[in-house]
């Protein structure tokens, strides 16, 4: 049996007092949604708790989301439960010294302690708290679904016997490698392996969890080289869009001309941003070509450095977080969306721009190629800023060509890329997992 005397998903007590095996199919289930920060808008982790936990619950199921700092915002009928940390990365004061009075447990106290030794400790902080919480709940859900924090408080929720599994969008290690190669010291270098040394744990505990699903065939085979964890125990349930809010521009409407647009969830050497001003840069030299990126420039990082070097502050503007309404107009106002990535698991912003009809210039890496296709968008080779102009100068120049691009893109998206479909996948992942587990010690 669960602990405080709750019982096992798909086993029910039968005349005799035993367990009896119940399906688990076609019923609802009741899941706890862990993702230890939910950035509400620009950045996958808070899009994707707040679509699939409202997909699952429109098709019955009972959703619970748990979240530390920044919070989620959730659609009606999904609660929240929050799991504060001490919120030390929290704009605009990020690695702040928090007050005496903040501290309220040693999982604090570790919490603090690892950002001064320059590690980031919020996967394995938020799975300490989240496992805290959930053990005395154990009998109140059937399936624990964490969003990539694979932190070590997963595992006591395994051992306790409640069904834990994970999303792993694509393995960390690759940001790490990409952030090591562009590093330009090796006192950087040092902090950067310290700041990623949560990898390991993540590596660990994902041999560990009852199932595993990723969004792209491309972040299966990296789980595998990176995690080593087998392809085989990897099951594949791509992202999606919700086609009737993500939508074309009404008729009549007309895209803005020159207008680049880029999303980007961090200034990392990952996203490639710096590749995109100095192909903004070149366009410049022959037409008024102006980029709006959705996210923030970090100060001192390599995209402020960019755009002093390029002389490109009144060409460029971030528009910090904004909500999904104005995502929309800036994704139907933009003549072309840009994805500069080195690397992609998926890939969101691209198919939210597919489901606009905004055609695409995107790089060749990561899954990029696999979700985007070759009708919806122009691809080029990463990190080739020669390319990546090329390419961009051709939608511009060819009104046509993007309208082409555009309807190609939406085709896709409404073929392959719907929240109902990842919900309706996801819960069927769920009911296979359960039903594999045997009846409880």
């Amino acid at each position: 049996m669960h602990p405080d005397g709750g019982r096992a998903p798909g086993w029910w007590p039968d005349a005799a007092g035993g367990l009896v095996r119940v399906p688990v199919m076609g019923r609802s289930l009741r899941i706890a949604l862990l993702s230890y920060r939910s950035k509400p808008h620009g950045g996958g982790q808070g899009v994707y708790v707040r679509a699939l936990s409202r997909e699952l619950a429109e098709l019955g199921h009972r959703v619970e989301v748990f979240s530390g700092q920044p919070y989620p915002e959730l659609d009606d009928g999904v609660p929240l439960t929050k799991l504060p940390s001490l919120d030390l990365y929290r704009e605009p004061d990020p690695f702040r010294i928090p007050r005496l009075s903040e501290f309220r447990d040693r999982i604090d106290v570790l919490e603090y302690a690892t950002m001064c030794a320059a590690g980031f400790p919020e996967p394995l902080t938020f799975t300490l708290r989240a496992a805290r919480h959930l053990l005395p709940r154990a009998a109140e859900f059937d399936v624990v679904h964490d969003n990539q924090s694979l932190g070590y408080g997963l595992l006591k929720l395994t051992r306790a016997g409640l069904p834990t599994v994970a999303t792993v969008h694509h393995p960390i290690a690759i940001d790490r490698e990409l952030e090591l190669a562009a590093a330009p010291s090796l006192y950087k270098k040092l902090t950067l392996r310290r700041w990623y040394a949560f990898t390991r744990m993540q590596a660990r505990v994902v041999q560990q969890l009852d199932a595993i699903t990723t969004v792209s065939e491309t972040s299966r085979t990296d789980i595998a080289k990176y995690m080593g964890l087998p392809a085989s125990r990897v099951d594949l349930i791509p992202n999606g869009i919700d086609p009737g809010t993500f939508a074309p521009p009404a008729e009549g409407q007309r895209r803005e001309s020159d207008s680049i647009l880029a999303i980007t969830s961090a200034d990392v050497p990952l996203k490639g941003l710096v590749h995109l001003l100095e192909a903004v840069a070149k366009l410049r030299t022959e037409r008024p070509a102006t980029l709006t990126v959705v996210g923030s420039a970090r100060p001192g990082g390599p995209a402020e450095a960019a755009l002093d070097r390029l002389a490109l502050h009144d060409a460029v503007r971030f528009t910090g977080s904004v909500s999904e309404e104005e995502l929309i107009g800036l994704l139907q106002r933009a003549t072309v969306m840009a994805i500069p990535s080195l690397y992609e698991g998926f890939s969101l912003p691209a198919i939210e721009a597919m489901a606009c009809a905004t055609p695409l210039v995107t790089t060749d890496a990561g899954a990029l190629p696999e979700v985007v296709g070759t009708r919806a968008g122009l691809r080029v080779k990463a990190g080739d800023v020669g390319e990546l102009t090329a390419a961009l100068k051709l939608v511009l120049d060819s009104p046509s060509l993007g309208e082409q691009l555009g309807r190609a893109g939406r085709r896709r998206v409404l073929d392959n890329y719907t929240w109902r479909a990842t919900a309706e996948r996801t819960a069927a992942w769920y009911a296979q997992t359960l039903d594999r587990k045997g009846p409880p010690c």
